[in-house]
Parts: C-alpha cells; sequence; structure tokens
C-alpha cells in the first residue's frame, strides 16, 4: 500500500467516524482500566449489578463525545484551549493547570505501571520498561499526528484481540459462576445497603468525570468531519470503543466473584491470566497493556503540544519543531517518572479527586449546558469567529 492509499484511508470513512473513537479508546484504556482495577471500583465490586456502572459510562463518555466533536466541528476549533474556551471563556486557564497536574500524574503512573507489568510479566529489569516508553513516545512525538494515529489504530485492532483472547481463556472456565451471579443477584462483595440503581449508575458517571482529561487526545483527528451526522455515528462509536473493554473485564472478573483474591487484586487480569496455566497469555497480556499505557502517555503530550502550539500560533511565533516535540515529551516522560520515584506523585495523588471534581466543574458541566446552547445557537460560531479568524491560516 503506498503512502497516498494510506492518507486516503485516514482522510475518509475511517478518519472521520471510526478515528476519532480509537484515539480517545487508545488514551483511556491505559490510565483507565487495562488492569482491572478501575472495573472492580467502578462496576465489579457491585456484582451482579456492576453491569449498571458499565451503563453510565457508555452514556456519560457519548454525550460529552457528541458535544465535544460537535463543538470542535462548529467553531473548528483542535486544541483544548480554543475548545475550552467555547464554554468557559477566560477561565481557559483553570483547565490549563487541571489538564497539566493531571497529565503528569496520569503518566507518572503510565511510565511506573509499564515497568513495573513488564517485569512481572517478561523478567525484564523495571528501568528497561521505563526506558522504552520514553523511546517510544518521544518518537511518535517526533513524527506527529500521522504516526500517533497508526500506532494507535494498529494498537486499539491488538488491544480487542487481545481482551477477546483474555475473555474466551477465562469466560470459557468460569461460566457456571457468571451464571450463578445473575441467577442469585449476587452483590455479596459489598454491603447490600450501599447497593442501588441510582448508585451503581452514578459509580459509572462518576469514573466518566474521572476521566474527562482524554477528550483533547482526539481533538487533532476531528479536523476531517464537516457534517453533524459524522459527530454524532463517531461519537457514539467512540463510546463503544471506550467501553467494550470494560464489559469484558467484567463478565470475566464475574466468573470469580466473590472471590477477594481476585476482585481485591492490584492487577485483576493478571491474577485471572495465571491461574489460566499457560505462560505464553502472560507475556501476551504484558505487551497488550505496556501497549495501552505508551498510547496513553503518547495521547496526553500530544494534546500538550497541540496547546503549546495553539499558544505560539496566537503570539505570532514559530510552532514548535519536530525534534523540540521530542525534547518536550522526554523531558515530561522523565520528570514524570523522577516526581513518582521521590514521593510527590503520592502527595499529588491525593488531590486527585479534588481535581477529577474540577475536571466535572470546569469542562463537563458548562460543556453539558452553555457547549450545548452554543451548539444549537449558530450565531456563537459567528461572533468567535469575527474574533479568532486571524489566527486560522498561522502555520
Amino acid at each position: 500500500m503506498t503512502s497516498k492509499d494510506k492518507k486516503g484511508f485516514y482522510d475518509g470513512v475511517f478518519g472521520r467516524y471510526i478515528l476519532p473513537g480509537v484515539i480517545l479508546q487508545s488514551v483511556l484504556i491505559g490510565g483507565g482500566y487495562a488492569t482491572g482495577s478501575e472495573v472492580v471500583a467502578y462496576g465489579g465490586k457491585f456484582g451482579a449489578m456492576g453491569w449498571l456502572g458499565g451503563l453510565g459510562i457508555f452514556i456519560g463518555f457519548t454525550v460529552l463525545a457528541i458535544l465535544t466533536f460537535e463543538l470542535a466541528r462548529l467553531f473548528k476549533v483542535y486544541d483544548y484551549k480554543l475548545l475550552v474556551q467555547q464554554f468557559i471563556g477566560k477561565f481557559y486557564i483553570l483547565y490549563d493547570v487541571l489538564y497539566i497536574l493531571l497529565a503528569i500524574l496520569i503518566i507518572a503512573i503510565m511510565a511506573s505501571a509499564t515497568g513495573e507489568i513488564v517485569k512481572s510479566t517478561m523478567g525484564l529489569p523495571y528501568w528497561i520498561g521505563v526506558t522504552g516508553v520514553i523511546i517510544i513516545v518521544g518518537i511518535l512525538n517526533f513524527y506527529g499526528g500521522w504516526l500517533i494515529e497508526r500506532f494507535e489504530t494498529y494498537g486499539t485492532i491488538a488491544l480487542y484481540i487481545g481482551y477477546i483472547i483474555f475473555g474466551i481463556l477465562v469466560l470459557s472456565s468460569t461460566w457456571g459462576n457468571v451464571q450463578r451471579v445473575f441467577m442469585t443477584s449476587d452483590v455479596s462483595y459489598v454491603s447490600e445497603t450501599s447497593v442501588s440503581i441510582g448508585a451503581v449508575l452514578w459509580s459509572g458517571i462518576l469514573y466518566v468525570g474521572y476521566n474527562l482529561a482524554v477528550y483533547p487526545a482526539t481533538l487533532f483527528t476531528l479536523k476531517r468531519q464537516t457534517k453533524r451526522k459524522e459527530t454524532i455515528c463517531a461519537a457514539i462509536i467512540a463510546g463503544l470503543l471506550m467501553t467494550i473493554p470494560w464489559f469484558i473485564t467484567y463478565f470475566s472478573l464475574m466468573g470469580f466473584y466473590p472471590s477477594k483474591e481476585i476482585i481485591g487484586a492490584p492487577v485483576p487480569w493478571l491474577v485471572m491470566l495465571q491461574g489460566m496455566g499457560r505462560p505464553w497469555i502472560i507475556i501476551l497480556f504484558g505487551i497488550v497493556v505496556g501497549w495501552t499505557l505508551i498510547e496513553t502517555s503518547t495521547g496526553m503530550i500530544h494534546a500538550l503540544v497541540e496547546r503549546i502550539n495553539s499558544g505560539l500560533k496566537e503570539m505570532r511565533k514559530e510552532i514548535l519543531t519536530r525534534k523540540q516535540n521530542a525534547i518536550l515529551t522526554v523531558v515530561v516522560l522523565i520528570t514524570a517518572t523522577f516526581l513518582s520515584k521521590i514521593g510527590i506523585i503520592d502527595l499529588v495523588s491525593k488531590g486527585y479527586t479534588i481535581m477529577a471534581y474540577g475536571m466535572i466543574a470546569v469542562y463537563a458541566l458548562p460543556l453539558l449546558t452553555i457547549g450545548l446552547y452554543r451548539i444549537i445557537n449558530p450565531e456563537w460560531k459567528k461572533d468567535f469567529w469575527n474574533k479568532t479568524r486571524k489566527y486560522e491560516n498561522v502555520e
């Protein structure tokens, strides 16, 4: 296939409808639920009622994706500063601060987790895994969006193949317990008084709030969308791509419910797969999860690079070169990894819930209100372009 053919593929139906969801899923999965522990926290621990958490996650991610994609299309804004200006105006600086703090925290956790997972699944030293992340993410951000799109597309294919294999292996030997959990409405891992339809649904919606930082990563792919039908369909596909691995993990967990050894494990998937007696599957798990952690770090940093370039354009300055992109990426990764080792990340992570609620306050709520209003009132588009069109052709 020639480079021209590849460009046509990504600029066609795939690029308009599927690629935004691929990028969102790729950035979410590493920081969101690759290990399985987050699925436990926001669904799995509720046993037979836990699927409602997944439903809440699907609805939340899809609705916010529809509004994000449509605002980006209407206003032609493809970095997070210009996007959030549409619904919080001058308060965009609050999103800037929250995004940078969350990005550093998430990237630090990703780099550290990659080192630990590579060590536990392949027997390689911790720092080989960390160094590998730094090198690969640096290369991806050196070449920019076109390589990131392809890397994360192939990563999504690998992820789904891996999750399907993992799911089949686990469910084929534990399906009887899955049936028992649902037939008996088992919620015994948690207090029955804390389980209700509303509580479980809210758990899923709250999880969406914790992961609002993933949306900027997909903005650079939205330039291909020209119709509302494309944004809505792409957002629904994105919601599906973001939650299907969640449900595969959830049903696999139900095969062991309410075992504390599995449900309470730091990496439930690893414990489930170790019981399969197939060493190769553990190595495959390490590769798949390592890939997803790289995708998360890549997407978060690329969104930050796009934001910096937007600011440079506004100041009529040259945007970052490829070399500067790579250097910035490596510096961020090394800094985040260093901070995680000296304990600062532990301190920051104590405020993670506060930052998550902050993201809900400056992104989700304004988007669901002011953002929706601007979408249904086209005059806002005209007002915006009168103020910002002078920057649209700056390279």
